[in-house]
Formats: structure tokens, sequence, C-alpha cells
């Protein structure tokens, strides 16, 4: 499995925005340049795993997301209910749930 790198700097900046935090903010809080902050958004540089756990960290998301696009089921109830409806869901259902979800995110709601 290769990691694509473009994807992981969008999903960044995505979870960036959904905190509405700017990249001065991740620089400043991650001790790293606002220039490598936005090199790493836009695929211009590749992050070590230690700038990644920092980012990780002021984002406050786990590597899973940023590297594959999910997010790990916690032991947050909620999360455990959607996640057991969602298992009951065929592929159709499981598409519109995904361009749904997609849909709220990007909305920021």
């Amino acid at each position: 499995m290769e990691i694509n790198y473009k994807e992981l700097g969008e999903r960044i900046a995505k979870r960036r925005k959904v905190l509405n935090l700017t990249q001065d903010d991740v620089a400043e809080a991650t001790g790293l340049s606002n220039n490598h902050i936005s090199n790493i958004e836009n695929n211009h540089s590749i992050p070590s795993i230690e700038t990644l756990l920092k980012i990780c960290n002021v984002l406050d998301i786990t590597p899973d997301y940023f590297l594959l696009g999910i997010v790990r089921d916690t032991n947050d109830s909620l999360h455990s209910q959607i996640s057991q409806k969602v298992k009951l869901c065929d592929k159709k259902k499981l598409e519109l749930v995904d361009h749904f979800i997609t849909w709220l995110i990007d909305e920021n709601l």
C-alpha cells in the first residue's frame, strides 16, 4: 500500500479548517514553520513520522485519518451506534451514506 501524499495534505487542510485553525496556528502549536505546514498540505513536502504525529496531536485525530482516510472506532457510544447501523447497509445504501457524510463534512455545518 502506498501513501497518497496529496490526499494526506488535503486531509490535514480539511481537518484544520473544520477546527477553524490557520496554518499559523498549527505551525505555532507544533513548533514547525508556517511554510512547512503549507508545503505538507500542498504536497510539496513529505512529513516525517514525528511531524505527522505532532500535527495529529494538534488537530486531535489519529494518523489513520491522514494516512488512510479512515477514523478508527472509539469507545464513544454514538460512534458505535452509527458503526453498527452502517454495517446493516447494502452497497447502494453505503454509497449514499458516504456521499451524505462527505457533504456534511464539506459543508462545515
